[in-house]
């Protein structure tokens, strides 16, 4: 069987763009990506709380965690362990001892692409977790995979070194060279939002909102 292909681990994402984005809701930051962005049918299985992190990317094969097990080696505080499982859910890539050693490691959270178990230590944990299913089945570990090689989640194209950013809603990725201007364009449709929902909220909203906004 072949084994796992080690990339190297992508820069960290600035401190600062973190900082920028890290009250922006999942669904404004697709917005203004061409309401792209979004890594589809995943669903957080946490108690609470935001994700926020540098994408550290592992490629799998269907139902085998070997490759999250080295990925547990090299990750670095910040890190978000963004896994493509291929969306196969008939067995669990990780489960609460691997929560237990990313929390160690101080990985921001898990995006996986696949099924998770051990549901209630997510469930009672505020470690971010975000997956597509559960099951007790647990997983094969013999390769091969790719550490820090582009993946694709849930539809979506995700680069090690993204930006992650989760919420109640899901999960979007968007490259750190996007910050500036996406930044620029939340903040600008927050603002309205902010208006129109004042508007509805004084009964003078005139429906020009529908046609005109991206929300």
């Amino acid at each position: 069987m072949p084994g796992i292909t080690h990339n190297p681990p992508p820069p960290t994402v600035d401190p600062a763009v973190l900082a920028s984005v890290q009250d922006f809701s999942t669904a404004t930051i697709s917005d203004c990506l061409d309401r792209m962005a979004v890594l589809h049918g995943l669903r957080p299985f946490h108690r609470q709380g935001r994700l926020l992190g540098t994408a550290f990317t592992v490629g799998v094969r269907a139902g085998d965690n070997l490759a999250i097990h080295q990925a547990l080696e090299q990750v670095r505080r910040g890190d978000v362990i963004v896994v493509d499982g291929g969306g196969d859910t008939s067995r669990a890539l990780v489960g609460e001892i691997m929560k237990a050693i990313a929390e160690s490691r101080g990985v921001a959270g898990f995006v996986i692409d696949g099924a998770i178990r051990d549901t209630d230590a997510f469930a009672g944990s505020d470690f971010p977790c975000y997956a597509r299913a559960a099951t007790p089945r647990g997983p094969f570990k013999t390769g091969p995979g790719v550490i820090n090689g582009p993946v694709s989640v849930g539809g979506w194209t995700v680069s090690p070194g993204d930006v992650v950013v989760g919420d109640a809603d899901g999960v979007v990725t968007f490259p750190p060279a996007l910050a500036p201007r996406l930044i620029e364009a939340v903040r600008a449709q927050s603002a309205q939002e902010a208006e129109v929902l004042a508007l509805i909220q004084a009964g003078r909203y005139d429906g020009r909102y529908a046609q005109e906004a991206k929300g």
